[in-house]
């Protein structure tokens, strides 16, 4: 995997050689103070060195709401819908190259979900290094998430007045296939990309008092902790939390009929284990109706449940949840308060023995 180099100045002419061979451009861009992941018409458009996005770019993926299939009763025939289309998701900081990682992961274990596999197919992802942390909330150094070395197909890092490039896959080549305005890196330049990089791991520091091997016992130690009705009693069950995190994929399914009753679609859109129905079975059982044990299942399941499964930890440290939780409800509070508990536990045992 050599490195390139690419002057700065030809990322507009890139993206837009791209666009002329029909690519669709999605990327970080301004709206109203903060940044969105959007389609990208002008290539000024793009701010690539923006802080963090309101969202995760996992609706490119998963969309918020989408047909599965449509259904004729009358003749017993029903029609997949699976819509994709070449997409350049540009700018993907690494947290949330870690997060589609995860989703890839899940996504294709077992029965793979054929829509999603259609999107990743059709999706070329141009990641950036992060330089610097991108909020006051996130804590990726902790999550082992704050660079990447595989999933991306094209990966940029600032160097100044250009951008080093390493291609990751044969879809980065395709990605670059014809564009001149790029060349080979010296030895000079491996080397100020490494004091570049030097410099990054010393602009990060670790916000959480657990290591990322110890949260899943951290957690599983903590499943009669009271704290979970403290976050309960502060809670609105807004689900801001879940419809930021780059890692949530729960969903609800609906069959919407036509008035003939012969004519519909199953469609399948977001859903949030913090709203009160999530949880609620046939004879209008509710298995979490009340709000510590909505909390307490998010952060179980993000810290303990999907190491368990799947041999990862479900939280990429990105902060958004914190950042967007009306009442300051915090991975990094929550995480930090159970692992005092935890060690508080500790202590008291000992001292007994």
């Amino acid at each position: 995997m050599s490195l390139r180099i690419m002057p700065k100045s030809a990322l507009k002419a890139w993206i837009q050689r791209l666009q002329e061979r029909s690519f669709r451009i999605v990327g970080p861009k301004s709206l109203h103070g903060s940044y969105v992941f959007d389609d990208i018409a002008d290539p000024d458009e793009l701010a690539i060195d923006y802080p963090t996005t309101l969202s995760a770019p996992k609706q490119y993926l998963l969309p918020s709401r989408e047909v599965l299939f449509s259904f004729n009763a009358d003749t017993m025939d029903m029609t997949a819908h699976i819509e994709a289309e070449p997409t350049v998701l540009f700018g993907v900081h690494t947290c949330d190259m870690h997060a589609i990682q995860l989703l890839d992961t899940v996504q294709n274990n077992g029965f793979a979900d054929q829509h999603y596999r259609a999107r990743r197919d059709a999706l070329y992802l141009v990641s950036i290094e992060c330089l610097k942390p991108c909020s006051a909330q996130c804590f990726c150094k902790d999550m082992e998430t704050y660079s990447i070395t595989e999933t991306y197909d094209v990966h940029l890092a600032d160097m100044g007045d250009a951008y080093a490039v390493r291609v990751g896959s044969e879809k980065g080549e395709e990605l670059m296939a014809g564009f001149t305005n790029i060349w080979e890196g010296a030895d000079s330049d491996q080397q100020r990309l490494n004091e570049v990089m030097s410099q990054k791991w010393q602009n990060f520091e670790f916000r959480l008092d657990a290591t990322l091997s110890q949260l899943p016992e951290v957690l599983g130690a903590a499943m009669h902790s009271k704290y979970w009705d403290e976050l309960g009693d502060i809670c609105l069950a807004c689900g801001a939390c879940t419809q930021v995190c780059p890692t949530c994929y729960c969903f609800d399914v609906v069959d919407e009929v036509d008035l003939t009753l012969t004519h519909g679609v199953r469609v399948r859109a977001w859903d949030s284990c913090q709203i009160e129905k999530f949880a609620v079975v046939a004879g209008n059982h509710n298995f979490r109706s009340q709000l510590g044990r909505r909390q307490r299942h998010r952060f179980m399941r993000k810290g303990k449940y999907q190491y368990e499964a799947y041999g990862k930890v479900g939280c990429v440290g990105c902060g958004r949840c914190g950042t967007t939780c009306p009442v300051d409800i915090t991975c990094i509070k929550t995480f930090n308060h159970l692992t005092q508990e935890s060690a508080d536990r500790q202590a008291a045992a000992e001292v007994k023995a």
